[in-house]
């Protein structure tokens, strides 16, 4: 395990985390649920092969409060959104995204959990479909025959 605080900067963690990553050969690499945001050295050596996902329709609400920030635009549908990681803040390629109702009655956590249900679903889905099928990442568009 390769943990941020047990390195003296960004840059190191980032190095040994993309060596630990690369040792492994991987085609693909999802970082769902892992709330760091990598470095450029782990961005270039995997780049358009990362995923991630977010809890809001991108590009709405970046970051880390996306069903805070919909309860309080008034929003009446909000999400999740499956990218490819770019050097932003949710802001890469969108590979699938599913719709959740936003309720009256709804609060922070009921909304979330709404969301997380949904983004559960949708990383099984097309991660799946990226694994056994492929996928390319053309501009801003990623496409799954």
């Amino acid at each position: 395990m390769v943990k941020l605080q047990d390195f003296t900067s960004r840059e190191d963690w980032d190095a040994a985390l993309t060596d630990a990553v690369a040792a492994y050969q991987p085609t693909l690499i999802v970082l769902a649920g892992f709330m760091k945001l990598v470095g450029k050295r782990f961005l270039e050596e995997f780049e358009g092969r990362t995923v991630n996902t977010h809890p809001a329709l991108s590009p709405s609400f970046p970051g880390m409060h996306g069903p805070r920030e919909a309860l309080a635009h008034g929003v009446k549908v909000t999400g999740c959104t499956l990218f490819v990681v770019d050097g932003g803040i949710d802001t890469g390629p969108i590979v699938a995204q599913a719709a959740v109702p936003v309720l009256d009655d709804d609060t922070e956590a009921t909304l979330h959990e709404r969301i997380k249900t949904a983004e559960r679903a949708t990383l099984v889905d097309a991660v799946g479909r990226m694994a056994r099928e492929g996928f390319t990442v053309t501009g801003r568009r990623v496409t799954i025959p």
